[in-house]
C-alpha cells in the first residue's frame, strides 16, 4: 500500500513507521523533519509545515494514496485543513483521537467504541471529540472516507509510564526511586490502568490500514493487560532494582495544588485516576489474530535499560521534585495537626 503518515516519528507512530517500512510499504511521512535519522531507509519524507497548505500542496503533487494517517491534529481546524487537503487523494483517512474522550468516570468501567464521549475535566479531550464529530460529518454528508482509533496510555522505549509526573517526563520519578525517595501515587494506587507497548498497538493499527471493515468506524487499540497503579509502580521499581516507597495522595489534591500548566485535572481528574478496562473485541474481529503480546513487567524493563544507556533521555524537573517533597510535608503535617 501506499501510505502517508503526518508526523510518524512519536511515541505511537515511530513503532507504525517501523513496521510498515520492513513489510515494503511505499511508505511517506509528512513531518517537520526534527527526528531524521529516526527515519528508516526507503521511506519517502516530505519536509514541510502542515499548516503550510499550499507548500503541502506542491510537494505532495500529484501523488494519491491509499491511506492517510493523521497523529498530531489535535483541533477541528487542523481536522478541517485535512479534509481540504485529502479529499479525493486517498482511500481512507485515519484519525488518532484518544481513549481519554470517554466519559469519566462512564456508567461502566468496561470501555467499548460505544461509550458515551464526554469529558469535563480535559479540554484535550474535548477537542479531539470535536475532531471526532467534524470526520463523521464528513463521512455521513460526503463520503470522506474515515477511521477513527482511540489508542490510551502507548508506551516505548523513550519513556517509562507513571500517573504523577512533572512537565519534563518520568524521569525525575525514577531518580526519587532510586535515592530511596517516596514517590507520589495518586488515590491509594487501587484503580486499574492500561499501558501499552507500541509495537503491540502498531499491528493492531496496521490491520485496520486498507481493511473496509474499518470505514467508518472507530476502533480502541489496548493491551488485554489491566494493572493497578501500584502493579505498575512496583513493576518500575523492580526494573530498577530498588524499593517502592509510594505515598498517596487525593487526586483531587494533587489536581487543586499543583501548577495550572501541568493539567494534572485533566490528567488525572479526566482520565488516569479512574479506573477502566477496555474492550477490544471489535478490533479483534476486524483485524483477525491481533493480540498484544508485550507483558508490562517486560516492556519497562526494557525502557529503564534504554533510559539509563541513554542519559540525553534522563532529563532533571526540579520543580517537581520539590513540590513533591512539599506536598507530602504538608500532608504529614496535616496529620499531624489532627
Amino acid at each position: 500500500m501506499k501510505i502517508l503518515m503526518i508526523g510518524g516519528t512519536g511515541t505511537i507512530s515511530s513503532a507504525i513507521t517501523r513496521q510498515l517500512a520492513a513489510a515494503g510499504h511505499d511508505l511517506w511521512l509528512l513531518n517537520r523533519g526534527t527526528r531524521k535519522n529516526e527515519v528508516p531507509a526507503g521511506v519517502t519524507q516530505i519536509i514541510a509545515d502542515i499548516n503550510d497548505e499550499q507548500k503541502v500542496l506542491d510537494l505532495l503533487g500529484e501523488n494519491t494514496f491509499d491511506a492517510v494517517c493523521e497523529f498530531i491534529g489535535f483541533l477541528p481546524s487542523q481536522v478541517a485543513r485535512d479534509v481540504h487537503l485529502f479529499k479525493g487523494r486517498t482511500r481512507q483517512y485515519v484519525y488518532i483521537s484518544s481513549a481519554s474522550a470517554y466519559n469519566k468516570p462512564a456508567a461502566n468501567h468496561v470501555i467499548t467504541e460505544g461509550t458515551t464521549l464526554a469529558n469535563p475535566y480535559w479540554e484535550y479531550s474535548r477537542n479531539k471529540i470535536a475532531c471526532e464529530e467534524l470526520l463523521l460529518k464528513e463521512y455521513r454528508e460526503n463520503g470522506f472516507p474515515i477511521t477513527i482509533v482511540r489508542p490510551s496510555h502507548t508506551y516505548c522505549e523513550r519513556g517509562v509510564p507513571v500517573s504523577v509526573h512533572g512537565p519534563k517526563g518520568s524521569w525525575q520519578v525514577l531518580k526519587r526511586m532510586m535515592q530511596g525517595k517516596q514517590v507520589i501515587v495518586n488515590g491509594d494506587g487501587s484503580s486499574l490502568w492500561t499501558v501499552t507497548w507500541n509495537e503491540d498497538f502498531a499491528r493492531g493499527f496496521i490491520g485496520l490500514l486498507g481493511n473496509p471493515k474499518a470505514i467508518g468506524e472507530a476502533f480502541q487499540i489496548m493491551s488485554d493487560e489491566q494493572l493497578s497503579w501500584n502493579q505498575i509502580y512496583q513493576c518500575v521499581a523492580n526494573a530498577l532494582g530498588v524499593e517502592f516507597h509510594p505515598y498517596y495522595v487525593a487526586s483531587e489534591f494533587l489536581a487543586a495544588t499543583s501548577p495550572k500548566e501541568w493539567d494534572f485535572t485533566g490528567n488525572l481528574l479526566g482520565d488516569k485516576s479512574v479506573t477502566v478496562v477496555f474492550d477490544c473485541a471489535k478490533l479483534k474481529r476486524a483485524v483477525p489474530g491481533f493480540q498484544a503480546t508485550t507483558r508490562f513487567d517486560e516492556g519497562v524493563r526494557r525502557c529503564v535499560q534504554y533510559i539509563l544507556a541513554h542519559p540525553e533521555l534522563q532529563i532533571e524537573d526540579p520543580e517537581f521534585d520539590q513540590w513533591c517533597d512539599r506536598i507530602i510535608a504538608a500532608q504529614e503535617q496535616a496529620k499531624r495537626s489532627i
